[in-house]
């Protein structure tokens, strides 16, 4: 079945950097166009970015366009999003899923951003 594993989260100060990973199994990752979600404490769910078959073209929500980037490795059936220059309001919890279905996520990775 599909599964979706995200880490690399943390507690970071504001300015900081990070990147968070996603490994895919259960199906073929090459495929699928992927995206990013985060979720805020009391807040809905916030599409962060997107990145197509191929890994071009990236889009970015405009909150996080020219401080985040997305990357891919198919072989590893992995994606990773680059965080620069964090900043408070990019506090939530970060999830992974393929772009045509959003609500199958995994546990997602909690990204704290406060000094």
């Amino acid at each position: 079945q599909v599964q979706l594993v995200e880490s690399g989260g943390g507690l970071v100060q504001p300015g900081g950097s990070l990147r968070l990973s996603c490994a895919g199994s259960g199906f073929t990752f090459s495929n699928e166009a992927m995206v990013w979600v985060r979720q805020a404490p009391g807040k809905g769910c916030e599409w962060v970015g997107s990145i197509y078959r191929g890994g071009l073209p990236t889009t970015f929500h405009d909150s996080v366009r020219g401080r985040f980037t997305i990357s891919r490795d198919d072989a590893r059936s992995m994606m990773y999003l680059h965080m620069n220059t964090l900043e408070p309001e990019d506090t939530a919890r970060y999830y992974c899923a393929r772009a045509r279905q959003y609500g199958l996520r995994g546990q997602g990775t909690q990204v704290t951003v406060s000094s």
